[in-house]
Protein backbone atom coordinates (compact mmCIF):
# COMPACT_ATOMS: atom_id res chain seq x y z
CA UNK A 1 0.00 0.00 0.00
CA UNK A 2 1.91 2.90 -0.93
CA UNK A 3 1.87 6.78 0.45
CA UNK A 4 -1.34 8.23 -0.94
CA UNK A 5 -3.18 5.11 -1.25
CA UNK A 6 -7.11 5.19 0.17
CA UNK A 7 -8.06 3.41 3.63
CA UNK A 8 -11.62 2.98 4.11
CA UNK A 9 -12.39 3.48 7.37
CA UNK A 10 -14.64 5.91 9.99
CA UNK A 11 -15.08 9.23 10.28
CA UNK A 12 -17.19 11.29 12.96
CA UNK A 13 -17.54 15.01 12.14
CA UNK A 14 -17.21 16.62 15.75
CA UNK A 15 -21.09 17.47 15.62
CA UNK A 16 -23.46 14.04 15.21
CA UNK A 17 -22.63 10.53 17.09
CA UNK A 18 -22.98 8.77 13.80
CA UNK A 19 -20.09 7.38 11.65
CA UNK A 20 -19.56 7.91 8.07
CA UNK A 21 -18.06 5.57 5.95
CA UNK A 22 -14.92 7.19 4.38
CA UNK A 23 -11.76 6.85 2.70
CA UNK A 24 -8.88 8.22 4.07
CA UNK A 25 -5.30 9.25 2.09
CA UNK A 26 -2.39 11.87 2.09
CA UNK A 27 -1.77 14.31 -0.45
CA UNK A 28 1.32 16.06 0.58
CA UNK A 29 0.59 17.88 3.70
CA UNK A 30 -2.33 16.82 3.74
CA UNK A 31 -5.24 14.91 4.81
CA UNK A 32 -7.62 13.80 2.54
CA UNK A 33 -10.78 12.29 4.14
CA UNK A 34 -13.59 11.08 1.40
CA UNK A 35 -17.02 10.28 2.12
CA UNK A 36 -18.43 8.23 0.07
CA UNK A 37 -22.31 9.23 1.21
CA UNK A 38 -23.65 11.62 -1.38
CA UNK A 39 -23.65 15.03 -0.08
CA UNK A 40 -21.00 15.11 1.87
CA UNK A 41 -17.86 17.31 1.10
CA UNK A 42 -14.26 16.14 1.23
CA UNK A 43 -12.59 17.34 4.12
CA UNK A 44 -8.92 18.72 4.16
CA UNK A 45 -6.62 19.02 7.42
CA UNK A 46 -3.19 19.89 7.80
CA UNK A 47 -1.24 16.85 8.62
CA UNK A 48 0.51 19.47 11.84
CA UNK A 49 -2.94 19.77 13.13
CA UNK A 50 -3.41 16.06 13.28
CA UNK A 51 -3.16 14.30 16.05
CA UNK A 52 -2.51 10.57 15.19
CA UNK A 53 -3.16 7.78 17.13
CA UNK A 54 -0.18 6.06 19.23
CA UNK A 55 0.82 1.93 18.05
CA UNK A 56 -0.23 -0.29 20.83
CA UNK A 57 0.00 -4.29 20.86
CA UNK A 58 -4.07 -3.94 20.85
CA UNK A 59 -7.01 -1.75 20.71
CA UNK A 60 -8.71 0.36 18.05
CA UNK A 61 -6.78 3.07 16.46
CA UNK A 62 -9.03 6.60 16.71
CA UNK A 63 -7.06 9.70 15.44
CA UNK A 64 -8.18 13.53 16.46
CA UNK A 65 -8.59 15.78 13.58
CA UNK A 66 -8.29 20.00 14.79
CA UNK A 67 -11.91 20.76 14.25
CA UNK A 68 -12.76 18.23 16.94
CA UNK A 69 -13.93 15.45 14.49
CA UNK A 70 -12.56 11.90 14.71
CA UNK A 71 -11.29 8.42 12.42
CA UNK A 72 -11.79 5.53 14.29
CA UNK A 73 -10.19 2.30 12.63
CA UNK A 74 -11.40 -1.25 14.82
CA UNK A 75 -8.66 -3.40 12.40
CA UNK A 76 -5.61 -1.93 14.51
CA UNK A 77 -2.71 -4.03 12.20
CA UNK A 78 -4.91 -2.88 9.06
CA UNK A 79 -3.80 0.77 10.44
CA UNK A 80 -0.39 -0.05 11.18
CA UNK A 81 0.58 -1.51 7.75
CA UNK A 82 -1.35 2.13 6.37
CA UNK A 83 0.74 4.15 8.75
CA UNK A 84 3.65 2.43 8.11
CA UNK A 85 3.66 3.09 4.17
CA UNK A 86 2.78 6.85 4.77
CA UNK A 87 6.09 8.05 5.71
CA UNK A 88 4.86 10.46 8.22
CA UNK A 89 6.91 9.00 10.72
CA UNK A 90 5.86 8.30 14.45
CA UNK A 91 7.97 10.39 17.96
CA UNK A 92 10.81 8.71 19.51
CA UNK A 93 8.93 7.78 22.48
CA UNK A 94 6.59 5.86 20.94
CA UNK A 95 9.36 4.13 18.97
CA UNK A 96 11.24 3.41 22.51
CA UNK A 97 7.86 1.89 23.74
CA UNK A 98 7.74 -0.46 21.03
CA UNK A 99 10.97 -1.49 21.52
CA UNK A 100 11.24 -4.18 24.39
CA UNK A 101 15.00 -3.18 24.62
CA UNK A 102 13.96 0.42 24.79
CA UNK A 103 11.24 -0.73 27.82
CA UNK A 104 13.63 -2.57 29.41
CA UNK A 105 16.71 0.23 29.58
CA UNK A 106 13.43 2.85 30.73
CA UNK A 107 12.54 0.07 33.40
CA UNK A 108 16.23 -0.42 34.88
CA UNK A 109 16.68 3.53 34.67
CA UNK A 110 13.87 3.79 36.79
CA UNK A 111 14.54 1.38 39.33
CA UNK A 112 18.10 2.87 39.60
CA UNK A 113 17.08 6.37 39.86
CA UNK A 114 14.30 5.15 42.74
CA UNK A 115 16.88 3.43 44.62
CA UNK A 116 19.41 5.81 44.61
CA UNK A 117 16.68 8.59 45.44
CA UNK A 118 15.63 5.87 48.41
CA UNK A 119 18.98 5.34 49.62
CA UNK A 120 21.09 8.73 49.47
CA UNK A 121 18.91 11.21 47.85
CA UNK A 122 15.84 11.32 50.05
CA UNK A 123 18.21 11.38 53.60
CA UNK A 124 20.62 14.33 51.76
CA UNK A 125 17.53 16.47 51.10
CA UNK A 126 15.23 15.75 53.97
CA UNK A 127 18.43 16.26 56.30
CA UNK A 128 19.31 20.13 54.89
CA UNK A 129 15.12 20.95 54.25
CA UNK A 130 14.81 19.91 58.08
CA UNK A 131 17.50 22.58 59.12
CA UNK A 132 15.78 25.60 57.17
CA UNK A 133 12.35 24.92 58.51
CA UNK A 134 11.29 27.73 60.46
CA UNK A 135 11.29 27.21 63.96
CA UNK A 136 7.37 28.60 63.98
CA UNK A 137 6.55 25.91 61.69
CA UNK A 138 8.20 22.99 63.48
CA UNK A 139 6.71 24.25 66.88
CA UNK A 140 3.13 23.87 65.32
CA UNK A 141 3.98 20.68 64.04
CA UNK A 142 5.17 19.33 67.22
CA UNK A 143 1.92 20.47 69.19
CA UNK A 144 -0.28 19.32 66.19
CA UNK A 145 1.81 16.05 66.83
CA UNK A 146 1.80 15.95 70.63
CA UNK A 147 -2.15 15.93 70.43
CA UNK A 148 -2.75 12.98 68.12
CA UNK A 149 0.06 10.95 70.03
CA UNK A 150 -2.12 11.91 73.46
CA UNK A 151 -4.94 10.54 71.27
CA UNK A 152 -3.17 7.32 70.71
CA UNK A 153 -0.16 6.27 72.73
CA UNK A 154 -0.11 8.95 75.73
CA UNK A 155 -2.24 8.80 78.69
CA UNK A 156 -2.03 11.45 82.05
CA UNK A 157 1.37 10.77 83.98
CA UNK A 158 0.34 8.64 86.95
CA UNK A 159 3.88 9.95 88.60
CA UNK A 160 3.62 11.93 91.92
CA UNK A 161 3.59 15.69 90.91
CA UNK A 162 6.30 15.93 93.81
CA UNK A 163 8.55 13.17 91.70
CA UNK A 164 7.92 14.98 88.26
CA UNK A 165 9.30 18.42 89.91
CA UNK A 166 12.51 16.57 91.19
CA UNK A 167 13.08 15.38 87.93
CA UNK A 168 12.50 18.81 86.24
CA UNK A 169 14.53 20.03 88.69
CA UNK A 170 17.72 17.96 88.16
CA UNK A 171 17.22 18.44 84.63
CA UNK A 172 17.48 21.71 84.42
CA UNK A 173 20.77 21.82 86.59
CA UNK A 174 22.65 19.20 84.33
CA UNK A 175 21.55 21.09 81.38
CA UNK A 176 22.80 24.39 82.69
CA UNK A 177 25.98 22.83 84.04
CA UNK A 178 26.50 21.18 80.70
CA UNK A 179 25.97 24.58 78.25
CA UNK A 180 27.20 26.88 80.57
CA UNK A 181 27.19 29.36 78.08
CA UNK A 182 23.40 28.80 77.41
CA UNK A 183 23.81 27.37 74.03
CA UNK A 184 21.41 24.37 74.76
CA UNK A 185 18.34 23.90 72.13
CA UNK A 186 14.63 25.50 72.99
CA UNK A 187 13.10 22.11 74.79
CA UNK A 188 10.53 21.19 77.07
CA UNK A 189 10.38 18.06 79.12
CA UNK A 190 7.08 16.30 79.90
CA UNK A 191 5.63 12.78 81.28
CA UNK A 192 3.18 10.71 79.98
CA UNK A 193 2.02 7.30 81.31
CA UNK A 194 1.94 4.66 77.83
CA UNK A 195 1.77 1.30 78.19
CA UNK A 196 1.59 0.95 74.45
CA UNK A 197 5.25 2.34 74.42
CA UNK A 198 6.54 1.03 77.34
CA UNK A 199 9.84 2.45 78.84
CA UNK A 200 10.61 4.85 76.39
CA UNK A 201 11.60 8.78 75.62
CA UNK A 202 11.01 10.81 72.27
CA UNK A 203 11.54 14.18 71.43
CA UNK A 204 9.06 15.84 68.85
CA UNK A 205 9.83 18.71 66.43
CA UNK A 206 9.76 22.08 67.64
CA UNK A 207 11.77 20.88 71.06
CA UNK A 208 9.29 18.86 73.10
CA UNK A 209 10.53 15.40 75.10
CA UNK A 210 8.61 13.22 76.45
CA UNK A 211 9.55 10.24 78.82
CA UNK A 212 7.25 8.13 79.98
CA UNK A 213 6.17 7.00 83.53
CA UNK A 214 7.07 3.08 82.39
CA UNK A 215 10.65 4.62 81.69
CA UNK A 216 11.34 6.32 85.27
CA UNK A 217 10.22 3.34 87.26
CA UNK A 218 12.45 1.15 85.08
CA UNK A 219 15.34 3.47 85.95
CA UNK A 220 13.72 4.46 89.56
CA UNK A 221 17.14 3.66 91.30
CA UNK A 222 19.35 5.28 88.48
CA UNK A 223 18.58 8.95 87.53
CA UNK A 224 21.58 9.89 86.30
CA UNK A 225 20.68 6.92 83.37
CA UNK A 226 17.33 8.75 82.67
CA UNK A 227 18.93 12.11 82.63
CA UNK A 228 21.52 10.39 80.06
CA UNK A 229 18.32 9.28 78.23
CA UNK A 230 17.25 12.75 78.40
CA UNK A 231 20.66 14.10 76.78
CA UNK A 232 19.98 11.91 74.05
CA UNK A 233 16.85 13.53 73.54
CA UNK A 234 17.95 16.79 74.00
CA UNK A 235 20.69 15.62 70.96
CA UNK A 236 17.73 14.91 68.39
CA UNK A 237 16.52 17.93 69.57
CA UNK A 238 19.50 20.34 68.95
CA UNK A 239 19.95 18.15 65.42
CA UNK A 240 16.53 18.73 64.65
CA UNK A 241 16.33 15.34 64.06
CA UNK A 242 12.16 14.53 64.55
CA UNK A 243 11.76 17.56 61.92
CA UNK A 244 14.31 15.51 59.43
CA UNK A 245 12.61 12.31 60.04
CA UNK A 246 8.68 13.60 59.05
CA UNK A 247 10.50 15.35 55.98
CA UNK A 248 11.88 12.47 55.01
CA UNK A 249 8.71 10.66 55.53
CA UNK A 250 6.90 12.87 53.09
CA UNK A 251 9.46 11.99 50.57
CA UNK A 252 8.83 8.70 50.87
CA UNK A 253 5.36 8.71 50.70
CA UNK A 254 5.86 10.52 47.50
CA UNK A 255 7.88 7.85 46.19
CA UNK A 256 5.16 5.49 47.09
CA UNK A 257 2.49 7.41 45.11
CA UNK A 258 4.81 7.59 42.27
CA UNK A 259 5.64 4.17 42.35
CA UNK A 260 1.80 2.57 43.42
CA UNK A 261 -0.20 5.42 42.82
CA UNK A 262 -1.93 5.72 45.75
CA UNK A 263 0.00 7.85 48.54
CA UNK A 264 -3.39 8.65 50.80
CA UNK A 265 -2.68 6.11 53.12
CA UNK A 266 0.86 7.23 53.88
CA UNK A 267 -0.19 10.92 54.09
CA UNK A 268 -2.21 9.87 57.16
CA UNK A 269 0.12 8.03 58.81
CA UNK A 270 2.65 10.86 59.33
CA UNK A 271 1.95 10.90 62.70
CA UNK A 272 2.49 6.99 63.20
CA UNK A 273 5.91 7.75 61.49
CA UNK A 274 7.01 9.66 64.32
CA UNK A 275 7.02 6.45 66.15
CA UNK A 276 7.74 3.80 63.55
CA UNK A 277 10.72 5.04 61.74
CA UNK A 278 14.02 4.58 63.75
CA UNK A 279 16.64 7.69 63.30
CA UNK A 280 19.34 7.03 60.99
CA UNK A 281 22.25 5.49 62.74
CA UNK A 282 24.07 8.90 62.61
CA UNK A 283 21.56 10.31 64.11
CA UNK A 284 21.34 7.75 66.91
CA UNK A 285 25.65 8.26 67.25
CA UNK A 286 25.14 12.06 67.46
CA UNK A 287 22.40 11.68 70.28
CA UNK A 288 24.73 9.38 72.13
CA UNK A 289 27.53 11.24 71.73
CA UNK A 290 25.08 14.27 73.51
CA UNK A 291 23.87 12.31 75.94
CA UNK A 292 27.62 11.09 76.92
CA UNK A 293 28.35 14.87 77.02
CA UNK A 294 25.58 15.86 79.12
CA UNK A 295 26.57 12.90 81.90
CA UNK A 296 30.33 13.44 81.64
CA UNK A 297 29.65 17.56 82.19
CA UNK A 298 27.71 16.97 85.56
CA UNK A 299 30.49 14.40 86.48
CA UNK A 300 28.73 11.26 85.79
CA UNK A 301 30.50 8.78 83.65
CA UNK A 302 28.51 8.04 80.43
CA UNK A 303 29.40 4.02 81.40
CA UNK A 304 26.55 4.20 83.70
CA UNK A 305 24.01 4.42 80.74
CA UNK A 306 25.10 0.19 80.01
CA UNK A 307 22.56 0.03 83.07
CA UNK A 308 19.64 0.96 80.57
CA UNK A 309 20.28 -1.61 78.00
CA UNK A 310 21.11 -4.05 80.72
CA UNK A 311 17.54 -3.55 81.78
CA UNK A 312 15.72 -3.37 78.33
CA UNK A 313 17.44 -6.30 77.81
CA UNK A 314 16.15 -7.86 80.98
CA UNK A 315 12.92 -7.10 79.71
CA UNK A 316 13.03 -8.18 76.22
CA UNK A 317 14.20 -11.92 77.71
CA UNK A 318 11.23 -11.60 80.48
CA UNK A 319 8.77 -11.33 77.24
CA UNK A 320 7.84 -8.25 78.78
CA UNK A 321 9.35 -5.83 75.19
CA UNK A 322 5.80 -5.68 73.75
CA UNK A 323 6.28 -1.44 73.45
CA UNK A 324 6.94 -0.43 70.09
CA UNK A 325 10.69 0.45 69.54
CA UNK A 326 11.80 4.04 69.32
CA UNK A 327 13.92 6.23 70.26
CA UNK A 328 16.61 5.60 73.32
CA UNK A 329 15.24 1.81 71.97
CA UNK A 330 16.12 1.84 68.73
CA UNK A 331 19.48 1.24 66.49
CA UNK A 332 22.34 1.12 67.03
CA UNK A 333 22.40 -2.41 68.27
CA UNK A 334 23.03 -2.39 72.18
CA UNK A 335 25.87 -4.07 72.50
CA UNK A 336 27.87 -1.04 69.95
CA UNK A 337 26.22 1.40 72.42
CA UNK A 338 26.92 0.18 75.12
CA UNK A 339 30.41 -0.30 74.06
CA UNK A 340 30.51 3.66 73.05
CA UNK A 341 29.33 4.64 76.08
CA UNK A 342 32.08 3.15 77.89
CA UNK A 343 35.08 3.88 75.81
CA UNK A 344 33.70 7.15 75.50
CA UNK A 345 34.50 7.08 79.64
CA UNK A 346 37.92 5.79 79.03
CA UNK A 347 38.49 8.42 75.61
CA UNK A 348 36.33 11.75 76.40
CA UNK A 349 38.23 13.61 74.30
CA UNK A 350 37.13 12.24 70.91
Amino acid sequence: MPRGAPLLTRWYDGTSPRAHAVFVRLDGDTLVIEPREPGLAPQLYPLRGVRWPERRTHGQRQTELPDGGLLQHADAREWDAWWANQSIGESFVVGWQQSWRGVLVALLTTVAVLGLTWVWGVPWASARIAQHVPPALEARIGRESMEQLERVFFQPSALPAAQQQALQARWQAMVQRAHAAGEAPPHTLAFRASPRLGPNALALPGGQIVVTDELVRLLHDQPDVLMGVLGHELGHVQHRDGMDMLVRSTFISALVGVVFGDMGGFVAAVPAALLTQSYSRDAERRADQRAAELLHANGVPPAVMATLFERLRARHQAGEDEALPIAIASHPADAERVRFFREWAANPSR
